[in-house]
């Protein structure tokens, strides 16, 4: 009941057919499911990799050549998981990852818009803008080609979905979704225009539409394959590496979280679900379905409804197949407005304004790059230049902040002179090289330095060479008398985060012991 909706909506959102969405969804249960260790996650199309989708089909011409990407990306994975890369969204900044999930939730309402109002000419429409138009240019020509009828079903929708988790009644029906009842109400709104107003009829390509199956037979038809000739074209691994890492990082994330929910704590092998998710991905691409990730939504729904086991995921890939199977018909009911509502609220979700405030209270070395990422993404319509551009300002708020942590410098009077204290943190790298030498260039002539490392691990060689030119040349000639506490004859950085000293790690493992006897 989840699934069916989102699956539907993310292939429409992506550019894609609408069955990509189920056949990605039936293997993200099935194939994915059987192969991970994870006893709660689901997997299937992600919102999160909407934009990516567009633009790799954009860029490449067509969906067959989109589904090599996908391919490509599975393999990808394959070798990250031989390589034990699955620790690998560790290595990430948060901030940037908020950003990108933020600046993906504004692409999405970006691209639903359209299809909300009733516009569904997605040839028409470029994801991307017009040349020379700023990212949000093309959408203010959309609005002077809305449909009545797929516009009213879309907020009545949209309605439901705002109000529906907020009634205390609807809460504790966990079975029936908000996602499912805005797809229902949009099924009955459009037979009451049939029944009274055949003028906001909704029709054609305002509707989903996806081949009937009678039988297993005739499920061939659904596939697609990938266009193999592409193999050569430079800007198809561009695509591939975005794909790959933005699902593996999202399927980590949302690993992890997964695990934070689930009511016995167990633990979840990345390396064995990037393996589970590139054989998942492989077979989506070979056959015609969407890029798979873990995905909160279905997972989250699965924890609040008793999930205990793997079973539940791959059980809801096989209904995903009969519903194909058997509810084919009424599935192409469902107006594309609808689907957009549900995605449109997706969007929110991922940049609402209570993110923007979390991250500005968690300081400016967090909400500049998730700012920046945000921006960078918005603005460009390219996820890797977005987070290419977060990182970048992530490691430089990374600098600054262990530009100014390096040491602590003090200056007090005293009866006969100044005193002049530097204080050096635990470690001091090559990146403080330059603040220490501007600090100590500014030292006053005719006072008392004193340079305590007592607490200091380790010290670069060339911060440890511009302190002892300065007390061999500078301070003499400044007449400053340089005293040096705590320095140490050799800095070995291998070392440097073994603080507990062979006695003292000895009772700490006392210590330990006696706690677990």
């Amino acid at each position: 009941m989840v699934a069916i909706p989102l699956c539907l909506g993310i292939a429409i959102a992506s550019g894609a057919p609408p069955i990509a969405g189920i056949i990605s969804g039936i293997l993200g249960g099935i194939v994915v499911g059987i192969l991970s260790n994870s006893p709660l996650s689901v997997s299937g199309p992600a919102a999160g990799l909407v934009a990516a989708v567009i633009m790799a089909i954009e860029d490449l011409g067509s969906y067959p050549a989109f589904l090599l990407v996908v391919v490509l990306a599975g393999v990808l994975q394959l070798v990250m998981s031989v390589l034990k890369l699955g620790s690998i969204a560790n290595y990430i900044p948060s901030s940037v990852i908020k950003g990108m999930l933020a600046g993906i939730g504004v692409l999405i309402i970006k691209k639903e818009i359209p299809h909300f109002v009733g516009y569904d000419a997605d040839k028409a429409f470029s994801f991307a803008g017009a040349e020379n138009e700023h990212a949000f240019s093309d959408l203010m020509g959309h609005f002077d080609k809305i449909t009545m009828g797929p516009l009213i079903a879309g907020i009545v929708a949209l309605v439901i979905l705002i109000l529906y988790p907020k009634i205390p009644f609807m809460k504790k029906m966990k079975f029936l979704p908000a996602s499912l009842i805005a797809v229902l109400s949009g099924i009955l709104v459009n037979q009451i225009f049939i029944w009274s107003a055949p003028s906001l009829v909704i029709t054609g390509d305002h509707l989903v539409e996806i081949p009937s199956a009678t039988n297993l037979e005739s499920l061939a038809g659904f596939f697609t394959f990938p266009d193999f000739s592409q193999w050569n074209n430079p800007k198809l691994y561009y695509h591939v590496a975005i794909v790959g890492i933005i699902a593996s990082v999202e399927t980590l994330l949302c690993l992890e979280a997964v695990d934070k929910l689930d009511p016995h704590k167990r633990r979840s092998s990345g390396n064995r679900e990037l393996f589970a998710q590139g054989v998942g991905n492989t077979i989506s691409g070979l056959i015609g379905g969407l890029p798979i990730t873990s995905v909160i939504v279905r997972s989250s729904a699965n924890v609040g409804a008793g999930g205990e086991t793997k079973q539940a995921t791959i059980i809801h890939g096989i209904m995903l197949v009969l519903a194909i199977l058997f509810l084919g018909t009424y599935i192409n009911l469902i107006p594309l407005s609808v689907l957009a509502a549900v995605l449109l609220v997706i969007g929110y979700r991922l940049c609402r304004v209570p993110f923007f405030k979390e991250m500005w209270k968690k300081g400016k070395y967090q909400f500049w790059p998730f700012v920046i990422t945000f921006v960078a993404i918005a603005l460009t319509n390219d996820l890797l230049k977005g987070v290419g551009i977060g990182l970048a300002a992530s490691i430089f708020a990374l600098l600054r902040s262990n530009l100014k942590n390096s040491y602590f410098f003090h200056k007090e009077e005293h009866g006969e002179g100044d005193a002049v204290y530097m204080h050096l943190s635990e470690e001091v790298s090559f990146l403080n090289k330059a603040s220490i030498k501007k600090t100590l260039d500014q030292v006053p002539e005719g006072v008392q330095m004193i340079i305590d490392a007592s607490h200091t691990e380790y010290i670069d060689y060339d911060v440890l060479e511009i302190i002892r030119d300065f007390q061999s040349v500078n301070a003499v000639e400044k007449n400053i008398q340089v005293s040096l506490v705590g320095f140490k004859d050799v800095y070995d950085i291998e070392n440097s985060h073994s603080v507990i000293s062979k006695p003292k790690e000895t009772m700490v493992k006392k210590n330990i012991k006696k706690i677990l006897n």
